[in-house]
């Protein structure tokens, strides 16, 4: 089994590769990982596979957090892999840890994390602890020290996402749920503005569906 080959069998199913990396007993792996690969949405085909899953169409709660446990179960069976998720806690996986462990996961000048190929898209479904150890790529430098001018810097329209200073989640909250933010309940404007993550393909209204979740709708 290489990488692309585990990320060939995981977009048939919805989802993709986004990092990878061989744990030490301090990353809190399950016992005896030997490689633990990072899975998150596969832009933009994702939004059409899970819409039409038996997990979307049922009215229950939690659909995507449903369809991402099995998708990554059926992935997992047949390599004798066991699926991790960071919504199941306490105690919570490190899936921050974990990415920037990984070889294409790194922190963006507002503090969020950036990948390789989703920018600031990058989110995770699940994280699968396989036995066999995997040839992974080697880590390169930050795409964000070839942004002369960081867009993300700026493009919060209150400030809540900027360089040097904690996210002010209250600040973003209010912004959005007032009659400015229409256009962030879209989809947050810092994480848009990223070079990486305009030629992603994420929906609209994916993110749409995300930032309701974060509202609590």
């Amino acid at each position: 089994m290489t990488l692309d080959e585990l990320d060939a069998l995981a977009r048939k199913l919805g989802l993709a590769v986004r990092g990878a990396f061989h744990p030490t007993a301090e990353d809190l792996a399950p016992s005896d990982t030997q490689t633990l690969v990072l899975l998150g949405p596969d832009e933009p085909r994702f939004w059409t596979v899970f819409t039409a899953s038996p997990e979307y169409l049922d009215g229950l709660p939690h659909a995507l957090d449903r369809w991402s446990k099995r998708v990554t179960a059926a992935l997992a069976e047949p390599l004798n892999g066991i699926g991790v998720f960071p919504y199941d806690g306490p105690p919570y996986a490190p899936f921050i840890s974990w990415a920037h462990r990984s070889e294409a996961n790194w922190s963006s000048p507002v503090g969020l994390l950036v990948n390789r190929t989703a920018g600031l898209f990058i989110s995770f479904r699940a994280a699968l602890a396989l036995s066999e150890r995997l040839d992974l790529p080697s880590r390169k430098d930050s795409p964000c020290l070839n942004c002369d001018t960081p867009p993300c810097e700026t493009a919060c329209p209150v400030g809540a996402l900027a360089p040097e200073q904690e996210y002010d989640v209250p600040a973003c909250m209010a912004h959005i749920q007032s009659s400015e933010g229409a256009e962030c309940r879209d989809g947050c404007l810092v994480r848009r503005a990223c070079p990486i993550s305009k030629k992603f393909g994420r929906l609209a209204e994916q993110s749409a569906f995300h930032m309701r979740a974060f509202l609590g709708e």
